[in-house]
């Protein structure tokens, strides 16, 4: 997670006073970001976030690191499952794009990098379908 501090932003009119934003909301915009992209199943998140979302709170900021390089530029490390059946560089390569300019647009702070790291494919969901009449019917058509 982020450091604690809250990011000051530039503003063109500084005499308004200062924008501070916190590291969590840059967060929330990256994963937010992240999860648009066609092909993205899930974040990674943490056995906290997993059974708070089997309650119906989602988590927004998990999968994100956050950093600063040398020269003040946003470093970002995104944790994704991608499903099966997509192009992982293509995704990839679209995760980027998104949260940088969803970044940019949002708070308007410099992002150097953004680093996708896949943890995982997503297999496609098998649907079973039971044929009530035929309740005990195994998979080589015979009747127990």
């Amino acid at each position: 997670m982020a450091e604690d501090v809250n990011i000051t932003l530039k503003s063109g009119q500084s005499s308004l006073g200062k924008i501070k934003i916190a590291p969590r909301v840059l967060e929330i915009i990256a994963s937010i970001a992240a999860v648009q992209v066609k092909g993205v199943n899930r974040m990674r998140g943490s056995l906290a976030t997993s059974v708070n979302e089997l309650f119906g709170h989602r988590e927004w900021g998990k999968g994100i690191r956050l950093a600063f390089n040398k020269h003040h530029e946003l470093i970002v490390d995104i944790y994704v499952y991608i499903n099966y059946g997509y192009s992982v560089p293509k995704v990839a390569l679209q995760i980027q794009d998104k949260v940088k300019q969803q970044l940019l647009f949002m708070t308007e702070l410099n992002v150097g990098t953004v680093n996708v790291h896949v943890e995982g494919i997503v297999p496609k969901k098998k649907t079973s379908h039971v044929d009530p009449n035929h309740l005990f019917k195994d998979n080589q058509g015979e009747q127990n």
